[in-house]
């Protein structure tokens, strides 16, 4: 909103000092990061003391891990803070016409209502279970729907290609800053002959980094590119419910969930960038995505609304997140990373999800199998998901490793420490190929 007032001013020659700075993507987002802090910090306390008068607590199974019962009763539903300051500040500094802003925002509400509900059934209607599983997928899956078309059908969504795009391009407005060109407006034109299929993304670790979902398709035509759709469809869909329920998973520590998902925040927020700016895109042999650079205002405000967060999340929680927050994070994590064409990246990026992920399927199938072959089930893992594994002590289980169980706070910090490593590594792939 503040963005579109400083607009109207700029177009109406009413100057003023500073008035400038609202043209800077780095400013906006320094600002939606602080603004999202703050929010965070203010509207948390106030949330908590509404939460605690109204009893709404965890319930707490008792699973023989150290310090579990000193939980019980912790205030949950805290993702709406998280929300809450996601959204002003991505309001305010955010540019509300731009295609991914609006998919983000919708992703936010559609999926936090979504953990809403589930955490309502669990608390008030005291279900364990929560929402069906069902209903969460069928939820996931109409989110993936909106995107998935948006970016499909939409002109704004367009892409342009490392190979065709570098001498045609005419920047029509250069930012610059004490000399020095700051950024690149994204409002440079292309040639609508130079623009390519909405359904190309990124390939790690490919010198021809560029793969196009079309490919996938055996037919030709019209025909064929509704096929591609359904297929790059699916796909989105398929990347917005792992990310989400990755999320979820991971959420089962104080700090954990929240922590890991602000350093992908983070690197997801630099990988916009550089897709959005001309000459670092150009200077990386990247995709060039016009508007994408909107998207490090929201995952700024993203990184400030979980550093907020943590304050209160930290060990040992005065809240719990619950699935208002998880679903959420993981949710638009997904989202921006098939906006920024970097979901194929994301299995390094979010490794810790898809490992918390993986550990759960393996642990189910496995015992499963054993108890149907041999009349008794056995565990790969201690316990599941991962990061229970290093909390338990279980000797019927295969993996003993390590044979010192592991403090809450430690292994918060071990796997906060391996997802910047996976941040890291996502970044260097811009020019490892």
């Amino acid at each position: 909103m503040l963005y579109h007032l400083f607009e109207y001013f700029n177009n109406s020659n009413i100057d003023f000092a500073g008035m400038g700075l609202m043209k800077y993507i780095s400013f906006r987002a320094v600002m939606a990061s602080v603004i999202a802090i703050i929010t965070s910090l203010l509207v948390g306390k106030k949330i908590i003391k509404m939460l605690q008068k109204k009893q709404i607590g965890e319930e707490i199974r008792d699973l023989g891990l150290e310090g579990q019962l000193q939980k019980k009763g912790t205030p949950t539903m805290g993702g709406i803070i998280i929300i809450i300051a996601i959204l002003v500040p991505a309001l305010l500094f955010g540019d509300l016409t731009n295609i991914y802003v609006q998919l983000l925002i919708i992703s936010t509400l559609w999926l936090g209502a979504l953990g809403f509900i589930d955490d309502y059934i669990k608390v008030f209607k005291k279900n364990k279970e929560g929402l069906s599983g069902k209903y969460k997928i069928l939820a996931q899956v109409g989110l993936g729907l909106i995107v998935g078309l948006s970016i499909c059908l939409c002109d704004d969504a367009k892409i342009y290609p490392n190979e065709t795009t570098r001498d045609s391009v005419q920047q029509s407005q250069i930012v610059e800053n004490q000399g020095d060109t700051e950024e690149i407006a994204i409002a440079s034109k292309v040639g609508s002959e130079n623009s390519t299929s909405n359904t190309k993304t990124t390939i790690p670790f490919v010198k021809s980094n560029e793969f196009d979902y079309k490919w996938l398709s055996p037919f030709k035509g019209r025909f064929g590119e509704i096929f591609t759709w359904f297929i790059y469809v699916l796909m989105v869909i398929f990347i917005i419910t792992a990310c989400s329920n990755g999320a979820n998973l991971t959420d089962g520590m104080d700090g954990l969930a929240a922590g890991v998902s602000a350093i992908i925040g983070t690197a997801i927020g630099i990988l916009a960038y550089v897709s959005g700016h001309f000459g670092y895109s150009d200077y990386l042999n990247i995709m060039f995505i016009p508007n994408s650079a909107e998207v490090v205002i929201f995952m700024a405000a993203f990184l400030g609304a979980l550093l907020g967060f943590l304050w209160y999340n930290s060990y040992p929680a005065q809240v719990f997140m619950g699935d208002t927050g998880s679903l959420a994070l993981g949710g638009i994590i997904g989202v921006a990373a098939v906006i920024i064409r970097k979901e194929l990246l994301l299995p390094i990026l979010c490794g810790i999800f898809f490992v918390e992920s993986l550990s759960v399927i393996i642990q189910r199938f496995y015992f499963k199998y054993t108890k149907k072959r041999y009349g008794v089930g056995k565990r790969v893992f201690r316990m599941t998901p991962l990061h229970h594994h290093y909390q338990k002590a279980n000797p019927d289980a295969i993996i003993q490793s390590p044979h010192t169980i592991l403090t809450e706070p430690k292994i918060v910090v071990r796997f906060m420490i391996v997802s910047m490593i996976l941040a890291v590594l996502s970044i260097v792939t811009l020019k490892i190929r």
